[in-house]
């Protein structure tokens, strides 16, 4: 029998990051896993042109190393999400104007070209925040914010948190999600991706018509469905039209 507690999806632990990202985050983590998406990396990741236009097809500007979490990857996603805030000079600004401060934005920062513009990313405790920076703004400039999600405002200048937030209940399932389908993906069996859920209890759990099975079986189903092309309803991305000749096209 294959000892698969050695597997890199086997230990649950080695998940508890997916508890606490948010919805662009987790459309990457489906996204990577995406056989044909690696497929395009290593054709075209050296290839400027061509890594452009093969990025376009999964909704990014530019093509992500997908040996990289969510933790290390900086996906640019095509536009359009509500949780990327733009930030512009703002040419009238009130006396208790925001200034730009990069320096003083609390959180972990970390600045990229995603082909179009400058963007930076925050990274808090259990919260990463993104924007899009307009040309021409600068360090002291007073700046305004330009963001769809009423729930972003004064992101510049929050003290960040001490602890973390307790994770939604959804997230618990994304986490699950993950492991069962990095399992199949390994070409581990539903059963010992069963195990590296719940352990060794599934010896006596697992029946043909049991709930465990059924479980597992809704986890698999879920995470093709998400990696094939439900991540870009995480992203905010259009969904590909059903009946396209790439693999990747499929609804979910």
């Amino acid at each position: 029998m294959v000892d698969r507690s050695i597997e890199h999806w086997y230990a649950t632990a080695a998940y508890l990051y997916v508890l606490h990202l948010d919805d662009l985050a987790l459309a990457w983590e489906y996204l990577r896993r995406h056989p044909e998406y690696r497929l395009d990396w290593l054709r075209h990741s050296g290839k400027p042109s061509a890594a452009q236009h093969a990025a376009s097809r999964w909704g990014l500007r530019l093509l992500e190393d997908p040996s990289l979490d969510a933790r290390d990857a900086h996906p640019a996603w095509l536009p359009g999400h509500d949780a990327v805030v733009q930030l512009h000079m703002d040419a009238d600004p009130p006396q208790d104007a925001t200034i730009f401060a990069f320096w003083r934005i609390p959180g972990y920062k970390q600045l990229l070209h995603d082909g179009h513009g400058l963007a930076l990313m925050v990274r808090r405790p259990g919260r990463c925040l993104r924007f899009a920076l307009a040309p021409g703004l600068e360090e002291g400039m007073p700046v305004v914010h330009a963001y769809r999600d009423r729930g972003v405002t004064h992101v510049l200048d929050t003290p960040a948190p001490m602890a973390r937030p307790r994770p939604p209940p959804t997230a618990l399932l994304e986490m699950h999600t993950l492991q069962t389908l990095d399992a199949i993906l390994a070409g581990a069996s539903q059963r010992d991706a069963a195990e590296g859920l719940i352990g060794a209890n599934v010896r006596t759990d697992w029946s043909a018509d049991g709930g465990l099975r059924s479980k597992v079986r809704r986890l698999v189903r879920r995470g093709y469905a998400l990696m094939r092309g439900g991540y870009r309803r995480l992203a905010h991305l259009p969904l590909l039209e059903k009946g396209r000749s790439d693999g990747h096209a499929k609804r979910p």
